[in-house]
């Protein structure tokens, strides 16, 4: 495991240093292995752990090469990790959402096209008075995806993404079992979106607050 680990770090370093781009091929193993004092094992496994977390793209038949190594590729890995997560963990996850979200949702406020708050308006009317939880939360999902894609920072947008899934459960049970969590989700949408449409960043921010430490106070309470 060390010498794989000599290995990723000795492909890290030439994509970090540029001697890599984006994009590029690989040379061939062999030439490869060689230039770096490397085992041809040892270089094959580093690709293939590389390979897992979207650095390296290995394509059969036609070599190795530097993906683009765009941020939202890249952490995949977190949205895999995190679905690992034990249900007494969640309230971690919903912590750091807390944090992330709000400031994003404030950074959209001033940035937010008005054609893409007439569009989270047809979402939130589309889902009508008395959506079922299962339509609420994904919508909930794709409303805050948007909003946050919105701000322009595609790492933020690609963490939140990533945090998203092991919150999923979490508000499917509170749709579940708590009262008018229905009802409370949809008027905290609708706060969002006021709030936005008024440019108004810090009650974005606070309406997005609001609306995550609703479900993570409930959680509190029933875990």
């Amino acid at each position: 495991m060390a010498v794989t680990d000599e290995a990723i770090e000795k492909i890290k370093a030439m994509i970090v240093s540029g001697a890599l781009r984006p994009g590029d091929r690989l040379p061939r193993e062999s030439e490869l292995a060689a230039d770096l004092g490397l085992s041809r094992n040892s270089l094959r496994e580093a690709v293939r752990a590389l390979s897992l977390i979207r650095i390296l793209d290995v394509r059969q038949g036609d070599g190795t090469y530097v993906t683009s190594l765009d941020p939202q590729l890249l952490l995949e890995a977190l949205s895999f990790v995190v679905d690992f997560h034990r249900d007494d963990t969640v309230l971690e996850f919903l912590a750091v959402r807390r944090i992330l979200e709000p400031a994003a949702t404030s950074m959209a406020a001033g940035r937010i096209a008005p054609a893409e708050l007439d569009g989270l308006e047809s979402q939130l009317s589309a889902l009508g008075p008395h959506p079922s939880v299962e339509d609420l939360v994904a919508c909930d999902l794709e409303f805050h995806r948007r909003i946050v894609a919105a701000a322009g920072n595609s790492v933020l947008c690609s963490l939140l993404d990533g945090l998203s899934g092991p919150t999923t459960r979490a508000r499917v049970w509170r749709g579940l079992t708590q009262k008018d969590a229905v009802s409370r989700t949809l008027t905290e949408h609708r706060a969002i979106l006021g709030a936005l449409r008024d440019r108004d960043a810090e009650a974005a921010r606070s309406w997005a607050t609001v609306h995550i430490a609703s479900v993570e106070q409930w959680l509190r309470s029933t875990l």
